[in-house]
């Protein structure tokens, strides 16, 4: 599936469901807001007293499932990473662009951070007669 719609119909989406493991191997899910790049990149903030920050310091393999109107959804797999420099400050950007109350807890809240999560696999799934589903693995994709 090409990257542009994946991204057009990600785009339209402010909230996903998060999942990491804890260290005991325990799922752990939570609702976050976040922003998407066209590249697909996703961010996030959180607390660094939040269970998923300990996880994903931890481990960090992490999964979201994006979308769930219309019977159209996203699964989406990842690697987080903590951004630093001008790709902290373009992926802050798009994350204000969304949630402009984001600038005020970045000021605010002592204990705000950041993940950026770089995609690995991307399920697409629309239900209907017949359904379009529609996977694309960023793992092989050079580059």
């Amino acid at each position: 599936m090409k990257t542009d719609f994946l991204y057009s119909f990600i785009s339209k989406q402010k909230y996903a469901v998060l999942s990491s493991v804890s260290a005991k191997g325990d799922p752990q899910a939570a609702l976050v807001g976040f922003a998407v790049a066209p590249d697909l990149r996703l961010i996030f903030d959180t607390v660094s007293t939040s269970r998923k920050y300990k996880n994903l310091t931890q481990n960090g393999a992490i999964a979201f499932v994006i979308g769930w109107d219309a019977d159209i959804t996203i699964q989406y797999e990842g690697r987080v990473k903590k951004p630093e420099g001008n790709e902290l400050d373009y992926m802050l950007e798009l994350y204000f662009n969304v949630f402009p109350e984001g600038r005020e807890r970045k000021k605010n809240w002592k204990d705000i951070t950041y993940f950026v999560v770089v995609p690995q696999w991307i399920r697409y799934s629309e239900f209907k007669i017949p359904p379009i589903i529609e996977e694309t693995d960023f793992t092989n994709i050079p580059g």
